[in-house]
């Protein structure tokens, strides 16, 4: 199945920019993350957000090029894979004005049981979500 992709525009605030005059590599992790919980958010029914949370296990990102304050972005995340605990969830941000990639992301995360926190296997139904 084809993944489903969220996207979200932002515009680049004086709070993400650095002392190089551009987006903070930091800002770049955030909006990813944020990206993802909006998809979770819009996909998952209140009773699975009820008893089911996620937490990062390891995050890789490439930096293309450089944002600044002002722009328009787009930030894109897809689910390619959800085996076992385990998810992996793409991301990608572009500049809106020329359409350049700024940065290519990837982020493995871990479903748990929000009661005990204990890792859970990834359901059909929240497989589903995502395709």
């Amino acid at each position: 199945m084809k993944p489903k992709v969220f996207r979200k525009k932002i515009l680049v605030p004086a709070s993400a920019i650095d002392a190089r005059n551009h987006v903070n590599n930091l800002s770049y992790l955030q909006w990813c993350l944020d990206a993802a919980e909006a998809h979770w958010e819009t996909h998952a029914s209140p009773v699975i957000k009820e008893n089911y949370v996620w937490y990062v296990l390891h995050h890789s990102i490439d930096y293309k090029n450089p944002a600044y304050e002002g722009q328009e972005l787009q930030i894109e995340t897809w689910v390619s894979t959800a085996e076992g605990v385990k998810s992996e969830r793409h991301y990608k941000i572009t500049r809106i004005s020329d359409e350049k990639l700024l940065i290519e992301a990837k982020t493995l995360w871990c479903l748990l049981d929000a009661k005990t926190l204990k890792p859970t296997k990834i359901t059909d139904e929240i497989r589903t979500l995502f395709q």
